[in-house]
């Protein structure tokens, strides 16, 4: 018999202060183990998580939780003062312990130790290093990396030990070793998980498959490889079903055509035949009547089923996914094989040539300097390149105050207006989406705008510098995006930490960068 779920969505609606429905009617729940929660941006997964945590309030409807919630967001947004032991967030319960060691004997410290507290400290530094990070809990949370950052919050919910945990993309900042790391926290988790991802590899460690689209929520029983076997079964099943329903239309359209044809032949056979005087009026008036009765009958039937051959076709054709994702075509930049494009100066004074449109890879751990060497390139350092596009994590570069359109043309100011409304279409920028200022974006549509001015540049970028491209990308626009990377004819250099994704790419160099500095080819 199943267990109860942990998270029960019900009637669950969300509209923004500005109007924008995020959530309507959303109705379904989740597992007590591990379910890896999917679905194309803007579909409303960090929203929902938002909503499950208490984080947001629905506009109607409820979610309720069995047991206590924690909830772990895509970014961080502590202060730079503050220490390890509050991302963990046992701040005041370990300075409590702390007190009471020093013979501080307010009963307010007792209450916040609680009956199990009291190694409190030990079993978090016992975690933090456990996961490969410092076991310093006094350390500043501005010396850790981001993907450190990352791994400590994780650690702090489970460490916290809630009913349920909710993590939004934990996996976006972590190096290699990092996600190995966090993939063992996440073989190991106990109580219910529902995790946002992108992240396949972490998809893969799922008990279950959630899929918010359209509106709806769909649980699979099953890790993420096996949700995309049974969707491209169910997908194959339902596009042979509306070619079998779109020939039926054809037939009944057919037989139609032919039915009406026949009575009408049969009708101008009868008028003939009283214009030939074959038999009187009376006689013609009745075979008039009854063929008149006939042919009603005939049409009727053959339009019922026409119609019901139509319906069929409409009922088919629902089932098949037809959903937006960003087409992205990049222009031939007519680079020479043989250009230098960059130079790559390690610390131990070699230098790496990326020249013509090769494609380089610079991997390493978190904290290295991968993004200080983008930007120190990107800044003119070793750049030979004309023409250089650059994309960082965090899309900090756009003017908040001006709109999309405004953004983007400043990369393409030869370019018509018409035209780029059409291009920015191609990234699910549309309509009135193109005249509202950046400031009021999602992150994700900020993201998109990002790429937009990239990619859409007039004339062309001849390198393209992408620090973590995929991080803000459902799975079917990272699937766009590799194509567009593949078929594109300028140099490319590009950080990320996600393998599979640069597995994709066809990469002609890989350069890793060691905490020292230098710089190793691991393959050309």
């Amino acid at each position: 018999m199943p267990s109860a779920p942990s998270v029960v969505l019900n009637d669950l609606t969300f509209t923004w202060p500005d109007g924008d429905l995020a959530l309507d009617g959303l109705t379904g729940s989740f597992g007590r183990g591990r379910t890896g929660l999917i679905g194309a941006n803007g579909a409303g997964k960090s929203t929902l998580l938002r909503l499950i945590a208490g984080r947001l309030t629905p506009t109607s409807g409820i979610a309720t939780v069995t047991g206590t919630v924690d909830y772990l967001p895509q970014h961080l947004t502590l202060d730079a003062d503050a220490t390890v032991a509050e991302l963990l967030g046992v701040r005041a319960a370990v300075d409590a312990v702390r007190a009471v060691m020093r013979g501080d004997t307010d009963p307010a410290n007792y209450d916040l130790i609680g009956s199990d507290g009291w190694d409190l400290e030990e079993r978090a530094a016992a975690e933090l290093a456990a996961t490969g990070l410092p076991a310093d809990l006094d350390r500043r949370v501005d010396e850790l990396s981001g993907g450190e950052a990352m791994l400590a919050g994780v650690v702090g919910v489970r460490l916290r030990g809630a009913s349920v945990a909710l993590l939004d993309e934990p996996t976006n900042n972590l190096d290699g070793d990092a996600r190995e790391r966090l993939y063992e926290l996440v073989r190991g988790w106990r109580g219910a998980l529902i995790v946002v991802s992108h992240d396949t590899a972490l998809l893969e460690l799922m008990d279950d498959t959630a899929e918010l689209r359209g509106g709806a929520l769909t649980v699979f029983g099953g890790p993420f490889s096996a949700y995309r076997a049974w969707l491209d079964e169910q997908q194959a099943a339902a596009r042979q079903a509306l070619a079998t329903a779109k020939q039926r239309l054809r037939v009944e359209q057919r037989d139609r055509i032919r039915a009406e044809a026949k009575v009408a032949r049969s009708a101008a056979d009868g008028r003939k035949k009283r214009a030939n005087g074959d038999f009187g009026k009376a006689m013609f008036d009745a075979m008039k009547n009854s063929g008149e009765k006939s042919g009603a009958k005939i049409r009727g039937l053959h339009a019922g089923r026409e119609a019901e051959a139509k319906a069929a076709v409409e009922a088919a054709d629902l089932l098949i996914r037809d959903d937006d994702r960003i087409t992205v075509d990049l222009p031939d930049p007519g680079l020479a094989r043989g250009r230098r494009i960059a130079v790559l100066r390690s610390a131990d004074g070699r230098e790496f040539v990326l020249q013509g449109p090769e494609r380089v890879a610079l991997t390493g751990p978190n904290g290295v300097g991968k993004t200080t060497l983008l930007e120190r390139l990107v800044g003119g350092e070793g750049l030979l390149a004309e023409r250089v596009a650059y994309l960082p994590q965090r899309i900090d570069t756009l003017d908040e105050s001006g709109t999309v359109l405004a953004n983007v043309a400043a990369s393409a100011p030869n370019t018509t207006t018409g035209e780029l409304r059409n291009r920015l279409a191609r990234f699910l920028i549309r309509g009135d989406a193109v005249d509202r200022p950046v400031s009021s974006l999602s992150g994700g549509e900020r993201f998109r705008v990002g790429l937009a001015r990239l990619l859409l540049a007039d004339p062309p970028a001849q390198l393209l510098v992408l620090d973590e491209p995929t991080n803000n990308l459902d799975l079917d626009s990272i699937d766009r995006l590799v194509e567009a990377l593949c078929a594109y004819r300028g140099a490319l250099l590009v950080v990320s930490h996600d393998r599979g994704f640069l597995e994709r790419l066809n990469l002609d160099v890989e350069l890793r960068l060691e905490a020292s500095g230098n710089l190793t080819t691991l393959a050309r």
